[in-house]
């Protein structure tokens, strides 16, 4: 090869060097093939979406962000209680004034109106953040946020955000955007336990969403984004700082987006919100009001079709707003006239029975039908059964007033065929047999006492038992039963024999106010609502009209409301007795003095007073939770009806009623009208009618120094010879009455003729 051979070939190998020839890399990496790959997987990220667009559906929400409290309020509108796992109460988009809701999408999403949902950018700085451990990162949309509460998890995974931005895509196209807003305003969380826009204006302002103004509404809004650093009542001097500019931030950006006047921007205030209050609880009257209120709507959806148990759990889901029939001042009244009268004087560390005293009462409206105040026990934390709905104690001789209603309505004579009225003369003496029965019954009367012949206003003045168990034989017990349970009394299932004209079935104080309620409202029927109204998101739950047909006569009903202002004027009632205004009511205590009773009654207000012995602890052979006398409670003897539980009844009802009332009613008879004569006495113990006599042997009402303290003196007690027999109702032994008849078998609440009526 000449040297120009070796020239040319030294240049080819020069040009094969400097690219003539691909090199290894090179022929790997061109940019066509680059461009190629990112295309491809460019298309392949798009197919992704695509398909993860129509594999993940809208799931259903979660169940942390559809739990809600229900919310219990007075009548006047102001909260009594907030119940359940979650502060949340889910108001309507028209419950929130529209500056308010503005507040909001300045703070977070200003183009939340325009916007399809999500914000790519945010999202993948999120998940770039999610990536690299750098934790939670911001720039999400309103929708976006509404979703991760909605629908998913607070987790912050890869997977979380990408579903997060498929499903807001798929709700914004659903959804208004009246509606996404309105599902985040009420699932995120504000601090303090509020979760929801109520709850948070609740927390930190005291009021309802629909009276937030809109300086208020930004500190709300500024609060989502850190709800524990913001808090002005714990922040510190650099939280305050923040929380400040946040407000503003969210103002001005208001006044950006031309939602606020900046003449009026200007000069808004920072809101200082209110310190934070403890949570409601249920203690005290609470636990007991709470729970009336929610028996009360269970019992109204089972009415209108639902199942017990389906209506159960939808009280117990949450997001009810109940308003009760309760007047917060009368509420008051009845809780301080139970503590002055009865359990201020109670030591249980000094006296064991003390301790076994539980008390119950119940004030209606005898006109609405509304309860205006309820007493079930001393606190709801200890004893969660309510002694103002139990209804296993005996009422006693509350029920002999029914006894004579339905004499009265049924037109029922005597033996002898003469009418029954408050003139009508019956043989008093203790022990003595009834007659015209198939069942044998020989009630004693109160320590034994032989009262002779006495006319039946001064039977039912004196509680006289053997008077009222021939008078119940003479009306046919079975007129008797169906009469008390038109009244409102459970006789359902109940037998119809001479024991039960001793109130020896059993009954509540809500029971007995409506019975007595209805004698008041002249005989039309009042079954006593706690509840006004219920409702839940767009549901409202109709209650029916507490005030009912006319179940007995108007005559029957004020004939036995003017005998029973006999049993105040002069008769066992006396401790309620009152010159300025007109009372009517009864006493009862129980067989063993294991209950004691007044329920009585003004022109507008009926309460019902009982008082109830219930082992604390178990003691020998008695069980825990069972029926003990009260005897000796407060250091006293016998445990009367016109004792602790008239007095209650006075303390409050004097302190509550307002001005004097008058009964008008229509009748002749009865201490109200004009007292009717005693008899002569007659050894003849057949009922008799007595000569009409004019003048009136009822002495003149003596007033009492002062209504809110009655004191009457309290009797020394003759025991009668043989003693009650023993409540078939605890672990005592069935005994057998004084006759040497058995007890009759069946009867709730005890024996049969332990009334020691005072």
């Amino acid at each position: 090869m000449g040297r120009a051979d070796v020239r040319r070939a030294q240049r080819r190998g020069a040009r094969r060097s400097a690219g003539g020839r691909p090199s290894g890399i090179r022929r790997v990496f061109t940019w066509k093939k680059v461009l190629g790959t990112l295309f491809g997987l460019c298309l392949l990220g798009m197919a992704a979406l695509v398909g993860v667009y129509f594999y993940v559906d809208v799931p259903e929400a979660n169940a942390e962000a559809q739990l809600q409290s229900n919310v219990y309020k007075y009548s006047d509108g102001s909260v009594l209680a907030r119940t359940g796992t979650r502060n949340r109460e889910i108001v309507g988009l028209d419950r929130i004034p529209k500056d308010v809701q503005k507040t909001f999408v300045a703070a977070e999403n200003k183009s939340f109106y325009t916007d399809k949902g999500v914000d790519l950018k945010g999202t993948a700085r999120g998940v770039l953040s999610t990536v690299s451990g750098k934790g939670k990162q911001g720039g999400s949309t309103i929708t976006q946020q509404y979703v991760k509460n909605y629908y998913l998890t607070q987790d912050q995974t890869v997977s979380r955000k990408l579903k997060e931005l498929v499903i807001s895509l798929k709700v914004d196209n659903k959804y208004s955007k009246d509606d996404i807003l309105a599902g985040y305003i009420n699932t995120s969380y504000y601090g303090r336990g509020a979760y929801g826009i109520q709850a948070a204006a609740q927390a930190y302002y005291g009021i309802d969403a629909d009276e937030l103004n809109v300086q208020q509404g930004a500190y709300l809004a500024a609060l989502l984004q850190a709800p524990s650093q913001y808090d002005w009542s714990s922040a510190t001097p650099t939280g305050k700082r923040l929380a400040t500019e946040r407000w503003n931030y969210v103002l001005d950006n208001m006044v950006k987006q031309n939602w606020l006047d900046s003449g009026k921007r200007a000069g808004l205030a920072f809101p200082k919100p209110q310190a934070p209050k403890a949570p409601t609880g249920l203690k005290g009257q609470t636990g007991y009001l709470v729970n009336a209120a929610n028996s009360a709507l269970e019992k109204q959806l089972v009415a209108q079709g639902t199942s017990a148990d389906d209506a159960k759990a939808k009280v117990d889901a949450g997001g009810w707003v109940m308003t009760l029939n309760i007047d917060k001042k009368k509420q008051r009244q009845l809780e301080k006239s139970v503590a002055a009268k009865l359990t201020n004087k109670l030591d249980p560390k000094s006296r064991a029975v003390d301790a076994d005293v539980q008390a119950g009462a119940v004030s209606v409206s005898p006109k609405s039908g509304k309860v205006l105040a309820l007493y079930g026990g001393k606190d709801f934390l200890t004893h969660q059964y309510s002694n103002a709905t139990r209804a296993d104690y005996q009422p006693a001789s509350t029920f002999k007033p029914l006894i004579f209603a339905s004499a009265l309505e049924n037109n029922s004579t005597t033996q002898d065929g003469k009418p029954i009225t408050a003139n009508t003369i019956y043989d008093g003496t203790s022990e003595r047999k009834v007659k015209g029965s198939r069942i044998a019954f020989d009630p004693p009367n109160e320590d034994g006492v032989d009262y002779g012949d006495v006319n039946v206003q001064k039977a039912m003045n004196k509680s006289i038992n053997s008077v009222f168990a021939q008078m119940g034989v003479d009306v046919g017990m079975e007129n008797v039963m169906e009469t008390a349970g038109k009244l409102g009394m459970d006789t359902k299932g109940l037998p119809a024999v001479p024991a039960q004209t001793l109130g020896s079935m059993g009954a509540s104080p809500l029971q007995m106010a409506g019975v007595y309620a209805t004698l008041d409202n002249h005989g039309k029927k009042v079954s006593p609502a706690i509840v006004s109204s219920a409702e839940h998101a767009a549901t409202k739950v109709d209650f029916p009209d507490p005030i009912g047909e006319q179940v007995v006569d108007r005559r029957t009903a004020d004939s036995v409301t003017s005998v029973l202002t006999g049993v105040v004027d002069d008769g066992t009632g006396s401790a309620v007795r009152n010159s300025d205004q007109d009372v009517a009511g009864k006493t009862g205590t129980s067989d063993s003095n294991k209950s004691a009773w007044f329920t009585g009654y003004t022109p507008d207000l009926v309460t019902s007073v009982g008082l109830f012995g219930e082992a604390q602890k178990a003691q020998g052979k008695i069980a825990s939770g069972a029926q003990v006398t009260l005897k000796g409670a407060a250091g006293g003897g016998r445990v009367n009806g016109g004792g602790f539980p008239a007095e209650i009844w006075a303390a409050y009802t004097f302190d509550a009623m307002g001005e004097p009332t008058k009964f008008k009613l229509d009748t002749e008879m009865g201490a109200a009208v004009a007292p009717p004569p005693d008899p002569t006495p007659s050894t003849d113990p057949s009922p008799t009618t007595p000569e009409p006599d004019p003048s009136p042997t009822s002495p003149t009402p003596t007033p009492t120094p002062s209504t809110s303290q009655p004191s009457p003196p309290t009797p020394t007690p003759t025991l009668p010879t043989a003693p009650p027999t023993p409540s078939t109702s605890t672990s005592e032994d069935p005994g057998e009455s004084e006759s040497g008849e058995p007890d009759e078998p069946g009867l709730p609440g005890g024996g049969f003729w332990g009334d020691d009526d005072r």
